[in-house]
């Protein structure tokens, strides 16, 4: 593999490069590693959960409108 090293502007090591090519073999063995690609954070992912939760609840209550899944699969 053929990694290049990033340094800051005192030396430090920050970083690696590594070739696009070689990143698509290593998510190949590793199916961790494709989940580091997606740009939403744990927070967000968990913020928009919520607000579906909270959609159920206000559909149950007859405050929110929805369409059924057989006409949201429809529109697919």
């Amino acid at each position: 593999m053929s990694l290049q090293v990033i340094h800051d502007s005192s030396g430090k090591n920050t970083g690696v490069f590594i070739p696009y090519k070689e990143w698509q073999e290593l998510k190949k063995h590793n199916k961790d590693l494709a989940a580091l690609e997606n740009d939403e954070t744990k927070e967000e992912i968990l913020s928009n959960i919520r607000k579906g939760l909270e959609e159920v609840k206000l559909f149950k209550k007859g405050k929110l409108k929805t369409t059924s899944a057989k006409d949201f699969l429809n529109e697919l």
